[in-house]
């Protein structure tokens, strides 16, 4: 049996591996967006400061493991293998979730997944012991209800406190400074940089002393004993250092961000460690407990872990092992440098960037809202304060390649890191996540980055992100109660048959997931090539993606039309289904190269620009089109399958597939075209593309009065006459493309 559990322990620590490096790869966006969308420095300086951070934070993030031994459930009232049934139901969860969220396009936060799949794990072990144990058990000696209540409010309410500090500090910090800031420094920024490096000193290094075991007792006490004169000297000779660099003119703001991150980061690793590697050492500390502290020989099923419930006292060597992890996936990870884009897009001052977020109905009667209030406002204020306050606030015209200026940038790093020290000093898993989103929307708000022809789309992005932290909770909490439960009653047999299935997750993601980069990269690679100076060039690469782009959706027309008919021939209803949700997801993707190819014309030639703009809009519309067809064809198909009423007649699908065949065949042409760059046989196509309209034409006619004579299924011959239609429609759509294509990949002249 010590064997199983010994395995089981094993696995939980390549998870924690696994955890550290893809949770440091989607978390660095956190602690180094501020630093590279101000420009601080180049991003390896900024890497480097951030690497330093993590791993004094790792050293100093002993306190919080805690969270994951005892913070949900008193592990005096669970055996053993109801310990590790807990922990093992929480790394599985962890991984199941993951891969969920990321197949939805999803946003998640570590904190509230590792609490909520504590919680739930917890909660279905302890309601399961009720009902099977005895009447002297209840939830509130098994579960820490207060402690678990106190954690999951404070993870919330953190969202608006991050939102409003980073509201207030920021539109304060704008008014002392305003946005020509290197004018206005003065004296000023030796108090400021003062305050900002104390208030870091205070909280990372005097409440970051806490749980560390590296620093001795005596050095603790005399800090503590003494805490207002270390204050008031590190206040004081800050602030002067602070003065002195900026006379000798070194942006001191540079030195506050670099200080900045380095102080998130620290913090990140202090409080979020807990949650890559916390219940993997709470199931080591289990296991090495139950085998040389078990002198009665109890079975595992028998022995009670109240040693759980002591402080943890986690070896130094796993915490430096987990910081040199973190470290190296900070430094090496390319999904690192990738995740930088959401904060950098939503929180940036510029309103000409590309929104990647739509509108809601919520953020837009939010805005609406919000405006008119201060209308209001607007107009009880004194018109002196005013045209003071918008002196204040005048913007300058901004580097292309900042999103903000340092001001904001040191804000963000600083006061992120405050609010998520003063959380693990209390020992609250608060989510690193919630405090630096929030900080920054916050922030950009303040500083007026979110005008009226974006604040919509901020907003929704807001929105959206925070909706993903809930449904993250709610999934978390009901995935970890059911992998609980099952291994509970599956006991070892079920344990390892969900190793088995995590295993399998972990291959077919990392699959997926190169996948998916190899397709990121190629839109790396061509923004790259279209922010060249070289013209040729630009238009080389940019006629290529085009091709590819038009190819694209040729292909996927021309097989999903022939899917869904033979589908509804069939009367399958799955193909219908799967069809539609496909074309949802290109015409997303349409619109995103098409965002890209139109940035791109603008960097050529402008006769050339002028040109070919008309020819390349009339194909992506024609591809837009081609889609809105095939759903227009495709929910009726799917809504008459669904309902189970009468099939495609036989005589109609002998009819019509000479005609589906037909126009496959058209996109199929008109693809090798393209993809070719030959249009030797355009006029050819083209008319055979004109002959198969008419044809579908007088099939209509001929559908026109089958409907009048009403001798068969109305509802069937509808959606025949619709497929008809739509077919005709596609046609004309595939005729508007193959002309434009030609037009637009023609020689330059």
């Amino acid at each position: 049996m010590e064997i199983s559990y010994l395995l089981i322990v094993v696995f939980l620590f390549a998870l924690a591996i696994v955890d550290l490096w893809v949770g440091v790869s989607n978390d660095a966006v956190n602690f180094i967006s501020s630093a590279v969308g101000c420009k601080a420095a180049k991003l390896k300086h900024v890497l480097f400061v951030a690497a330093a951070g993590v791993f004094m934070g790792a050293a100093f993030s002993n306190g919080m493991m805690e969270v994951a031994r005892s913070g949900i459930f008193n592990p005096s009232e669970f055996y053993f293998s109801e310990v590790m049934c807990i922990f093992l139901a929480v790394m599985v969860s962890d991984v199941f979730l993951l891969d969920l969220f990321n197949s939805l396009g999803l946003p998640t936060s570590t904190t509230v997944s590792l609490v909520f799949e504590l919680l739930g794990a917890a909660f279905i072990v302890a309601i399961i012991k009720m009902f099977s144990g005895g009447a002297d058990m209840d939830i509130v000696n098994l579960l820490n209800t207060d402690k678990a209540l106190v954690m999951i409010i404070s993870i919330f309410l953190s969202v608006a406190v991050a939102f409003v500090f980073g509201l207030v500090v920021q539109w304060i910090s704008r008014l002392i400074f305003t946005f020509h800031f290197r004018r206005n420094l003065g004296r000023k920024i030796g108090i400021f940089g003062g305050i900002a490096v104390t208030s870091i000193v205070y909280f990372m290094l005097i409440k970051g002393l806490k749980g560390t075991t590296i620093v001795s007792p005596d050095v603790k006490e005399y800090i503590n004993n003494n805490l207002l004169l270390v204050l008031g000297g590190c206040f004081l000779f800050f602030t002067l250092l602070m003065q002195l660099l900026h006379w000798c003119r070194v942006n001191v703001l540079k030195v506050v961000v670099l200080i900045g991150t380095f102080s998130l980061a620290l913090a990140f690793a202090g409080n979020d460690l807990v949650n890559f590697i916390g219940v993997t050492l709470a199931g080591f500390d289990s296991f090495i407990t139950y085998t040389f502290n078990n002198p009665a020989g109890l079975a595992a099923d028998q022995f009670t872990m109240e040693s759980l419930a002591g402080a943890a006292k986690t070896p130094v060597y796993f915490l430096f092992g987990a910081g040199v992890i973190m470290v190296v996936a900070l430094c090496t990870s390319k999904k690192a440098r990738k995740v930088l884009q959401t904060s950098i897009d939503l929180s940036t001052q510029s309103n000409e960037e590309n929104e990647i977020f739509g509108t809601s109905p919520i953020a837009r009667n939010l805005v609406r809202t919000t405006t008119k209030i201060a209308d209001v406002v607007i107009r009880a204020t004194p018109q002196c304060v005013k045209n003071w306050v918008n002196n204040r606030f005048a913007p300058v015209e901004e580097r292309q390649d900042v999103a903000f200026d340092l001001v904001r940038a040191s804000v963000n790093l600083v006061l992120g890191g405050l609010l998520i020290a003063v959380g693990t000093s209390l020992k609250l898993p608060l989510s690193t996540t919630y405090i630096t989103f929030m900080v920054a929307m916050g922030s950009s708000l303040a500083d007026r980055a979110w005008g009226r022809e974006s604040a919509v789309y901020r907003v929704t992005g807001v929105i959206s992100v925070i909706g993903g932290w809930f449904v993250t909770a709610g999934a978390a909490f009901i995935l970890g109660a059911l992998v609980a439960a099952i291994m509970y009653y599956g006991g070892i047999v079920a344990m390892y048959a969900m190793i088995a299935l995590v295993i399998y997750l972990l291959i077919h993601s990392h699959i997926k997931y190169n996948k998916k980069k190899k397709e990121e990269q190629e839109d790396v690679t061509m923004q790259i090539v279209l922010r060249s100076d070289d013209e040729a060039e630009v238009w080389s690469a940019l006629k290529e993606r085009t091709a590819k782009t038009i190819s694209s959706s040729l292909v996927f027309s021309a097989d999903t039309y022939k899917r869904m008919f033979e589908a509804f021939a069939k009367d399958s209803l799955r193909p219908l289904k799967l069809s539609l949700i496909k074309i949802v997801e290109e015409k997303a993707k349409l619109k995103k190269q098409r965002r890209l190819e139109t940035r791109g014309l603008q960097r050529i030639d402008q006769q050339l620009s002028f040109e070919r703009s008309t020819w390349y809009h009339l194909c992506t519309n024609s591809c837009q089109q081609m889609l809105n067809t095939l759903t227009r064809i495709g929910e009726p198909l799917k809504e008459h399958a669904d309902n189970s009423f009468s099939p495609l007649s036989k005589s109609y699908i002998e009819e019509f597939s000479p005609y589906c065949r037909d126009v496959y065949n058209v996109l199929m042409d008109i693809n090798q075209m393209v993809e070719s760059g030959c249009y030797d046989n355009a006029t050819e196509v083209s008319a055979r593309a004109k002959e198969l309209k008419h044809s579908l034409a007088a099939l209509r006619k001929t559908q026109t009065r089958r409907l009048q004579d009403n001798k068969g299924s109305l509802r069937m011959d509808f959606e025949y006459l619709n497929i008809i239609q739509e077919s005709h429609e596609l046609l004309s759509e595939v005729r508007n493309l193959l002309r434009g294509s030609n037009k637009y990949f023609a020689p330059v002249a």
